[in-house]
């Protein structure tokens, strides 16, 4: 297991090293001038050419390279220009946001989710399964920056329940949360009904039927742990659709996470700022993704690590 675990954190090192380089040369690359956009547009030349030698601009790309990755060996993320402050504490006071939101959505799509798609399960063909599919396939279709423009528009424009925008209380959190778990709530509905139809027509399930335990003991300890293996991969895969449905949601709702944080700093061309994000971007979601490669043994002592 230990070499498993050592062979994966080594690929996900090549995959964070492989994004940080694509994205520092794509920002230097692409069109535009930082030290203008820091310096003002009506700065003059000298004032540009100031601003530009503070961030390092003046140098060539191999040498700006070479000082972020030492940077980064430093534990050093160096200072944004857009919030004028060190980017590690930008960060630690927005990520508690977006982990809010993260974790509020994930925990909406599973309470949600997993029980519909065991109902649509337990009676396929009925009323109720037809009436699961038809909503999950109707959430699936809707974007989420969609979804987040009517909610705002029904419950905080026109009913006036909630805020239209903003964060740090519990009522803030409640229509972001919604735009972003909808897609995942039909997600693990669908997955569920499909593992579980998979795993309730295997011969254990039966002789479990046979031995006269209750209906809800055969699903939930016998058939449910076995049908959670799509389940659980499914839940490492949309990490990543946490994240990008937080970027836009955050900016949608004004919600001031790291998500939002990402769209501002790209839209300064604040350098340093948007690669220590994809950092912790791409970082989270290899982590996470191990994680649940761990978690498969656990679920079915069969899965051998090599």
């Amino acid at each position: 297991m230990m070499r498993f675990v050592l062979r994966r954190a080594a690929q996900a090192v090549g995959v964070l090293a492989l994004v940080l380089t694509a994205v520092f040369f794509s920002f230097r690359l692409a069109p535009g001038d930082p030290a203008r956009l820091v310096a003002g547009l009506g700065a003059s030349e000298e004032a540009v050419a100031r601003v530009r030698a503070e961030m390092g601009l003046d140098r060539p790309l191999a040498a700006q390279y070479l000082s972020y990755l030492e940077g980064l060996a430093r534990l050093d993320l160096g200072r944004s220009t857009l919030y004028g402050r060190d980017i590690a504490g930008a960060i630690a006071k927005s990520l508690p946001a977006t982990l809010a939101l993260a974790a509020s959505s994930l925990l909406t799509a599973l309470v949600l989710g997993i029980p519909a798609g065991i109902v649509s399960a337990l009676r396929p063909g009925s009323m109720l399964d037809r009436l699961a599919s038809t909503l999950s396939v109707a959430l699936l279709s809707i974007p989420n920056f969609w979804l987040g423009m009517l909610l705002m528009s029904g419950f905080a424009i026109r009913l006036q329940w909630l805020p239209a925008g903003g964060s740090g209380t519990l009522a803030t959190l409640v229509l972001p949360s919604i735009a972003v778990a909808a897609r995942l709530v039909a997600l693990f509905s669908r997955t569920a009904r499909s593992a579980l139809l998979e795993v309730l027509g295997q011969e254990y399930v039966r002789t479990a039927v046979a031995k006269g335990l209750r209906p809800a003991t055969v699903v939930l300890k016998h058939a449910l742990r076995n049908a959670s293996i799509p389940i659980v991969t499914l839940l490492g895969l949309q990490v990543g659709y946490l994240l990008g449905g937080s970027v836009v949601v955050e900016s949608l709702f004004s919600y001031q996470g790291v998500g939002f944080m990402l769209i501002t700093a790209a839209g300064a061309r604040d350098y340093a700022m948007v690669q220590s994000l994809t950092i912790l971007y791409v970082a989270t979601f290899l982590v996470v993704n191990l994680l649940v490669d761990l978690a498969y043994a656990r679920i079915d002592p069969r899965i051998q690590y090599r």
